[in-house]
């Protein structure tokens, strides 16, 4: 019997999938916890557009993140930091001072997580920085550290 998984199950299979179960597994497990159901014409129709929908959604926002990329590789960010007398921070640049700048300066808004920072920047100067924006998308943004 060919059913339409609702739930990721180990071993079986993930959400949404269309897996061939065994009609005593089915209806004695799946069914009854509510794991899956019939895939027949309406529920195989249903699942097709949902999956179209999530397609244009991801579309959507890779194209987004596309237009971003572009958009961030033209920007210098100016970040202001106390600074000692050989160039050194106080402190240092974290990614949440980045996100944090980019939104004040630029009114772009990106996810802390989501910019790569090996460690704090600890000196002043230009640096670059990945952003991961989408899957297999990386957005590099220069950073100018200045001192106060």
């Amino acid at each position: 019997m060919k059913v339409i998984l609702k739930a990721d199950i180990k071993g079986v299979g993930k959400k949404d999938q269309v897996i061939e179960a065994s009609d005593g597994y089915a209806r004695n497990f799946l069914f009854p916890k509510n794991l899956a159901q019939e895939a027949n014409k309406e529920n195989m129709s249903k699942l097709k557009a949902k999956q179209d929908s999530v397609k244009f959604q991801k579309d959507q926002e890779r194209e987004e993140a596309q237009k971003l990329e572009e958009k961030l590789s033209k920007i210098v960010l100016k970040i202001k930091v106390k600074a000692g007398e050989n160039g050194k921070i106080f402190g240092g640049v974290s990614s949440k001072e980045v996100a944090q700048d980019l939104e004040e300066q630029y009114q772009i808004k990106v996810d802390k997580k989501k910019i790569e920072l090996k460690e704090t920047i600890k000196t002043l100067g230009r640096h670059t920085i990945e952003i991961k924006l989408f899957e297999g998308i990386i957005g590099e943004l220069k950073v100018d550290v200045i001192c106060e």
